[in-house]
C-alpha cells in the first residue's frame, strides 16, 4: 500500500489536570512505531503524520500505541489530508461564520444513520449541519453558551466524534499538504 498523509484527531485528552499525553513523548513513541513526518498541532491532541495503513487500521493502532504508553483509552478518528481539505472546501456555514472560534466540525468515525439526522432537533442558537462524516457547527455565541454546544451530540447523531474549532482545522490542513 502507498504511503499517505494523515490527519489523527484523538478525543478527551490534554482538557484538564487527567488524561495527560505530552506531545513530544507522543511524537516520538509514534516515530518509533515506524510512522513518517509525526507532528502535532497544539497540546489538544491533534497529529499528523505519514502512514502505509489504511484509515481504520491506523485509528486502531494509534488508539493502541496510546493505550501501551499512557495507560490511556482514547478514541482516535482518522482523516487523509485530501478528506480534511475536502471539510475545508465544503464550507456550509462560510457565508455566515464570521469567528472561526465559534465554527467548528465534530470529525466522527463514520457517518450517522441518516434517519437519525433526519430526527435531530431545529438548530438552536446556532447552525448546524451533517455533512458525510462531519457535523458542522456555527455558534455565534460560542460553545459554552449557545444551546446546541451543550446537546448530547454523541447520542442524538448515535456516533461520537472529536470536536476541532475552524481554525484549527484550517492548520491541521495546510500541516496535512
Amino acid at each position: 500500500m502507498q504511503v499517505v498523509r494523515y490527519v489523527g484527531l484523538l478525543r478527551g485528552i490534554n482538557l484538564g489536570p487527567n488524561r495527560r499525553i505530552p506531545m513530544p513523548r507522543l511524537r516520538e513513541v509514534l516515530a518509533d512505531r515506524g510512522y513518517g513526518e509525526v507532528r502535532t498541532l497544539i497540546a489538544s491532541g491533534n497529529l499528523v503524520l505519514d502512514s502505509d495503513l489504511a484509515e481504520d487500521e491506523l485509528a486502531l493502532d494509534l488508539a493502541k500505541a496510546i493505550e501501551e504508553e499512557f495507560g490511556l483509552d482514547v478514541p482516535v478518528v482518522v482523516r487523509t489530508g485530501a478528506e480534511l481539505a475536502a471539510v475545508l472546501a465544503a464550507d456550509p456555514f462560510g457565508d455566515v461564520a464570521t469567528d472561526p472560534s465559534r465554527y467548528s466540525v465534530t470529525f466522527l468515525p463514520e457517518p450517522p444513520q441518516k434517519a437519525t439526522i433526519r430526527e435531530l432537533p431545529p438548530a438552536e442558537g446556532g447552525q448546524y449541519t451533517v455533512l458525510g462524516r462531519e457535523l458542522y457547527l456555527w455558534l455565534p455565541d460560542g460553545m459554552a453558551v449557545s444551546p446546541m454546544g451543550k446537546w448530547p451530540w454523541d447520542r442524538l447523531l448515535g456516533v461520537a466524534g472529536t470536536n476541532r474549532n475552524w481554525n484549527t482545522v484550517t492548520k491541521l490542513a495546510e500541516l496535512a499538504r
